[in-house]
Formats: structure tokens, sequence, C-alpha cells
């Protein structure tokens, strides 16, 4: 039967830390640098906030690396967290990364690569005479639906690819990613050989007065954006029961990872601040449909340039939404096995793969393209998980005193300094999330406490089956 087969552990090191680096290498490399200019108005300060978001994520894995070594199974941060807290708030987790978290990446990484395809070959616009429709001010379904669709399509492309079968998947990513990291090698070499004429002017701009107005607030907004970019390096705990030697290669992978993706875009952005000026960026974020890595490079390479720029986004993104499917319904399955979610996503096909979940979740994340924009997504999300990012670093400690002898394969460095900066940093940016993006920060919230009546719901629902069972057995 289907229900009763068990995943396999197919997976070494190498391509933990390729899903490790597909998951995070996206649109954020590309995309997210416009933003973090209109809060900044300096390439120095950019610099510094990559700088920081990609050392206080390396503070996060590190912390995470711990706990996933000595708890690694199949659907990693639930089942972490429900060590650590119990069975509810492991629920709110897994409720929250179906409803916004993992579902809200998938469609805005999914958005981009669309948008991209775009500037190739021009998508037709779908039922205009609808886009004036919303909800509440806030949700326009029917705008652009044309880029919406296709963006729907490939999600479901996507999940259907990876219903049959994991190792299949993983093989996508490694192919994309070597494709991805060539023509992010392209182009670097050409914009700090080739864009020195540019270089001048820009840096020059860049390096204004107005940088003595950013604030510890426009510095945590800034990370929003970033945070985007280095999202997904925890998506590896959720295969933790497909990994060879898990208590090991998942701890490597996730730091290797990780260090790879922190250099990378601190070279490319350096490249991007080279050929672009501060207002030049500004405009671009307020045109709301350019995309930063494009503009870059067309004034090295005109068509050209935005045509093979445009071609590099769309692997990239394929890539990073490949990666996001793959890794993301893996919880919903442990849920499922634990009687918190929908019943048949804890189910199997002949491929040993959760298909189940594959389809729920790329069902909600077509909705969610939908509901908003991509920065409306991403910034929701990034609200979302670092509440969890933190609970899990905060186990560190809890775990540490619960557990003393426990073996661990991997310990956190910098212990107890490293996890505490992490968690007071989550802390603060949930607080200044609610002030600067509180449309954002209430949406996501709300998903999130959602999830409480749903989970008494599931519990009264698995209570009643019980009981029902107990009494026809006694009979």
């Amino acid at each position: 039967m289907a229900g009763k087969r068990d995943i396999t552990r197919a997976l070494g090191l190498g391509y933990v830390i390729i899903i490790v680096i597909s998951n995070m290498l996206g649109s954020g490399v590309f995309k997210k640098i416009a933003p973090m200019a209109a809060e900044l108005h300096s390439s120095e300060w950019i610099l510094l906030v990559w700088l920081a978001a990609g050392l206080i994520t390396l503070f996060g894995a590190l912390s995470n690396a711990e706990v996933a070594g000595l708890l690694a199974d199949t659907g990693g941060e639930f089942v972490y967290l429900r060590t650590i807290y119990g069975r509810f708030f492991s629920f709110l987790y897994g409720w929250s990364l179906f409803t916004v978290i993992q579902t809200a990446a998938i469609s805005g990484v999914a958005y981009v690569f669309t948008q991209s395809l775009n500037s190739i070959i021009p998508i037709p616009d779908l039922l205009p005479s609808m886009q004036h429709l919303n909800i509440g001010g806030i949700f326009y379904p029917f705008q652009d639906f044309g880029i919406k669709l296709t963006t729907i399509l490939l999600i479901l492309f996507l999940t259907f690819l990876n219903m049959s079968g994991l190792k299949s998947g993983a093989w996508v990513n490694k192919a994309i990613l070597l494709i991805v990291g060539a023509g992010l090698l392209v182009i670097v070499i050409a914009g700090l050989t080739g864009g020195q004429e540019h270089a001048a002017g820009s840096m020059a701009v860049n390096q204004s007065p107005v940088r003595s107005t950013v604030t510890l607030s426009s510095f945590y907004t800034a990370m929003l954006a970033a945070f985007w970019a280095y999202q997904g390096w925890v998506s590896v705990g959720f295969i933790g029961g497909e990994v060879k030697d898990p208590h090991r290669n998942i701890p490597k992978g996730i730091i290797a990872g990780v260090a790879i993706v922190i250099i990378v875009y601190l070279v490319v952005n350096y490249t991007y601040l080279r050929l672009l000026s501060i207002p030049q960026l500004e405009e671009i974020n307020n045109s709301g449909n350019q995309i930063a890595g494009i503009e870059a490079i067309r004034g090295l390479w005109g068509k050209g340039g935005v045509l093979f720029i445009s071609l590099l986004i769309l692997i990239s993104t394929l890539g990073c939404t490949n990666a996001s499917i793959l890794t993301g319904a893996r919880p919903y399955y442990a849920m499922a096995r634990q009687g918190l979610f929908f019943h048949g996503t804890g189910r199997l096909n002949t491929r040993n793969v959760p298909s189940a979940s594959l389809l729920w979740q790329g069902i909600w994340a077509s909705i969610l393209v939908l509901s908003g924009t991509f920065d409306q997504l991403t910034d929701m999300l990034i609200f979302a998980v670092y509440i969890f990012y933190g609970a899990t670093a905060m186990g560190v400690f809890i775990l540490r005193r619960r557990l003393p002898d426990a073996h661990r394969p991997y310990k956190t460095w910098g212990y107890p300094i490293v996890p505490a900066i992490f968690v007071l940093f989550c802390v603060g940016l949930f607080f200044n999330t609610i002030i600067t993006r509180p449309r954002e920060a209430g949406i996501g919230l709300s998903l999130i406490l959602l999830g409480i009546p749903v989970y008494f719901l599931l519990v009264r629902r698995a209570r009643n089956r019980d009981d029902s069972r107990g009494q026809t057995f006694q009979n």
C-alpha cells in the first residue's frame, strides 16, 4: 500500500549543499538591491547590509545546524520545534509554512521568472477589463493576469515534475546551479573589467551625504530585502529523512551553502554598484517592473546583455522555484503522519514521494500568486519565518539544558554568543516590521494565528476518530 511506504535515504553531502544553494540563489541577487537603495541611499550601506544579513543568516545557520544534527528527520523545523516546544507550536510553524512562508516563497520566485520571460517574449495581457476588481483595496487578483496565469502554470508543472521522484528534481537543481554560477561569473568579470567608465560616475553619486540619514529602523527594513535573497537555507532540513548520515551531512551542508552564497552576493552586488548609481537604483525601485540586474548589464552589452541576463534570471528562478517545491512539501507529510494536517498528505506514491503534499502546496502557492505583488509576498514571509527561526535558535539553549549528555555531531560555534545574537535580532526584526510594514506584518500574523482554531479542530477530529476506533474494537 502507498500509505505504508517509507522515505529512502538517497542524498549525500554534495546534494545537500546543492539544495541549500539552489533554495537561496533565485531572484534576490538580481532584484533586491533596488529597494535597499531606496531605504539607504548609499552603496557603502547597501554592501554593509548584504554583509550583515549574511552574517546574521550564518549565525542562524550555525545555531540551526546543532539542532538539525541532533534531531535530523524528514520535516525539518517542524520536527525540531515539536521536540523543543511541543505539538502546538510545531503545528503553528507547519501551518505558517503552508499558508505564507514556503508557498509565498514559491509564488514570489516563480513570479520573477515570468517577469523575466515577459521581457524576452511578451506575455498577452489577459482579462484587462477585470484588472480593477479588488478585495479590500489590497488584493488585485486580475491585475497582470497574463503574467500571473503563466506563473501558476509554471508552479503546477514543476509540482508534477517533483511528484515523479526526488532524485530527478535534485539533478535538475544541479544542472541549473552550474549554469547560473557560470552566468554570474561572466557578469562579475565583465562588470569589474569592462565597466570602468560606469564605475567612476556611479560610485561618486553613491557617496552622497544622505547616507548620514540611515537609521536603525531603515537598516532593519533594508535587511528584509536582503533576507529574502538569503531565504531558503533551512529548507534542506525538510528532507532530513532522505539524506545519508543526516546528523553530519545536514550541518555541514547548511554551513557550506550559506558561506558560498554570502561571498557570491557580496561580489555580484558590488558589481551592480559599479554599474548603476543610487538614483538609478531608486528609479528602478519606483518603477516596480524593472529588475536591477537587467538594468546594470544593459549599459554594458545593450540588447544582447538584456537577453543574456534575462535568460540567466529565467534559469536561476526556475532552479530556485523547483528546489523550493521539491523540499517544501516534506513538512506537511511529517505533520500528516502526526495527525496534524490533511490526512492524504501523509501518504507516499509508488516513487516514495509525498505527492499529495506537493499537490496541496502547488494549489495554495498558485492562489497566493493572485493575492499580491512580489515585494508584498517576500516581506510577509520574511516577517513570519524569522519568528520560528528565532525559536529554533532559542532551542539550542533549551536542548543544552534538557539533553546535556546527548551526542551532538555539531556544536554551535561561538556558543552562547552566536545563538543569543541571532535570537535578539529576530526579536528586533519582528517589532521593526510591525512598525515599518504594518500591512505585510498584519497579514502574515493573521495567517499564523488562523492556525490556532485549525489546530484544535484537527485535535478534536483525531480524538473522535480514536474514540470511534476504540468503540469498534470493544464491540
